[in-house]
């Protein structure tokens, strides 16, 4: 982004004090001018300051003032400077070059959308220039990249926030799994043990049961041993009988 200046024109001056001021302006800016197109803007800033010392109002000093600053990339100060001089009383071509320069200052400070602006109020000055046409491209194709950038920004921290939200709301259900789990394992320990106590009693009864239907086994098999015992008791005596009776004396 090419800065330019303003290279110095002699005019006839009227009136003794008012040229020999503007003989000293003139000589600063000259000064001023063969430091700047040596690369020595330091030196050139100060002279064009010299010169604004001689003349507050002088267009020449002012302007080439913004491109020494602007050339030691100071660019918020030659923001200032050539905001100020576009408010004044110029020319068309010299609103054009102000407006041009201002452009070329916001757009390396990253302010995008004024530099848009002043590079168009720059082409209604001066409709044909190319400079300022190249520049103004360039600068809507800049926005245009950073307002995708920011969008594409914004989704993916949209979608952070989706996937933080999502997380959020596993950890809340398997909270709420893991509860519910613990309360089905409570409620089956819960019924386990009813049933288990309703069983209880039941067994009781049934060893209960049990115990009485061996005992009433136990009687019946002493009840038949004995009517057995009896039974052989009785068919003994009987084969005794016989046997003294079959005996010959």
């Amino acid at each position: 982004m090419n800065i330019r200046i303003i290279v110095l024109l002699f005019m006839a001056m009227c009136g003794a004090t008012f040229f020999a001021d503007a003989q000293s302006e003139n000589k600063f800016i000259r000064r001023g001018n063969d430091a700047f197109k040596e690369g020595d803007f330091k030196k050139a800033e100060i002279d064009y300051r010299k010169a604004l010392e001689k003349n507050q109002n002088s267009t020449k000093g002012e302007f080439n003032l913004g491109g020494a600053m602007y050339e030691q990339k100071s660019f918020e100060e030659a923001t200032k400077t050539y905001e100020k001089l576009a408010s004044g009383n110029l020319t068309p071509l010299q609103k054009a070059g102000t407006y041009h320069n201002l452009g070329n200052s916001l757009l390396q400070s990253q302010q995008l959308e004024p530099a848009i602006e002043a590079y168009k109020n720059a082409l209604r000055n001066n409709p044909n220039d190319e400079d300022t046409k190249y520049n103004l491209e360039y600068a809507r194709r800049m926005l245009k990249q950073q307002q995708q950038q920011q969008n594409k920004d914004q989704n993916q921290d949209q979608n952070k926030d989706q996937n933080k939200d999502q997380k959020q709301d596993q950890k809340q259900d398997q909270k709420q799994d893991q509860k519910q789990d613990q309360k089905q394992d409570q409620q089956q320990s819960q019924n386990q043990q009813n049933k288990n106590d309703q069983q209880q009693p039941q067994q009781a009864q049934a060893k209960q049961i049990s115990k009485e239907d061996a005992e009433r086994m136990l009687q019946a098999l002493k009840d038949n041993e004995k009517k057995t015992l009896e039974k052989l008791r009785l068919e003994k005596l009987k084969n005794a009988k016989k046997v003294k009776s079959e005996k010959d004396w």
